[in-house]
């Protein structure tokens, strides 16, 4: 017996051709789609609508550029160290996205998956159960709650102007925001919708895997880093980065 063959259905290559998913990408894609309209059609198998690419675009933007955040540090840090390798400076800050910075929205989205399923089974007051749940264990809910953006996050307001604008503010974002009402009961507090919570609702609604979602915030945040390593060149804030760490972390012995 022999081994199944493997198989790709992404792309491949010949002397005078590229193919994508069953298209010539000289004559049906370049000039055809945008990155973003290829970077759905790459994860999701079709091409999005109008809608769904504005809003995804969205998305996209709004993960792109947070300032000195540990992946812009990262990255200064690396363009300064290994100045001929931007390649080396863009790929260690993308190294900080996960479960703390930029990377949550997968698990906003699983959560709201998981209170969609509930639903479905009949079960009743899930978003005040989960909500107690992690108050009572002191765990933070993922997509609230945010170190800079206090009351609110100013971003996630407007990802949802765009998708009622686009027709995507739908299941996911009611449960989103009825979890807000419930989190901010049993917490004792408000704590805001941050952005990546925002955007994780809004990439269920446009039928975004939950495991193309921190993929996604790396694209994003990429483009971000970019602009990070070409001021850094110039500027040379690494430096004074450096500086500050030397000149306020206490060095002592004892334990």
């Amino acid at each position: 017996m022999t081994d199944k063959a493997h198989t790709t259905r992404t792309g491949t290559s010949t002397t005078d051709s590229v193919r994508v998913r069953g298209h010539d990408m000289i004559n049906d894609l370049v000039g055809r789609y945008s990155y973003t309209e290829m970077l759905y059609f790459l994860t999701c198998g079709s091409f999005p609508t109008p809608p769904q690419v504005r809003v995804l675009d969205a998305c996209l933007v709004t993960l792109m550029e947070h300032g000195l955040t540990p992946s812009a540090v990262i990255s200064r840090l690396m363009a300064d160290s290994v100045p001929e390798e931007p390649q080396v400076a863009i790929a260690a800050g993308l190294l900080a996205i996960g479960s703390v910075y930029a990377g949550t929205t997968e698990s906003c989205a699983t959560l709201l998956q998981e209170i969609a399923e509930r639903e479905a089974k009949g079960e009743r007051d899930i978003h005040r159960t989960i909500a107690r749940a992690y108050a009572a264990q002191r765990k933070p809910v993922p997509g609230f709650g945010h170190g800079t953006h206090k009351p609110d996050d100013p971003r996630t307001p407007r990802l949802f102007e765009i998708a009622r604008d686009n027709g995507c503010h739908g299941a996911f974002v009611a449960s989103l925001l009825a979890l807000q009402v419930e989190v901010d009961q049993a917490f004792g507090r408000h704590l805001t919708i941050n952005a990546t919570g925002a955007i994780g609702a809004l990439l269920l609604e446009i039928k975004v895997p939950v495991a193309a979602m921190r993929a996604f915030s790396v694209v994003s945040r990429a483009g971000g880093l970019v602009g990070h390593l070409l001021e850094e060149q110039s500027q040379h804030s690494a430096r004074a980065i450096w500086a500050a760490a030397k000149r306020d972390i206490r060095y002592t012995e004892e334990p």
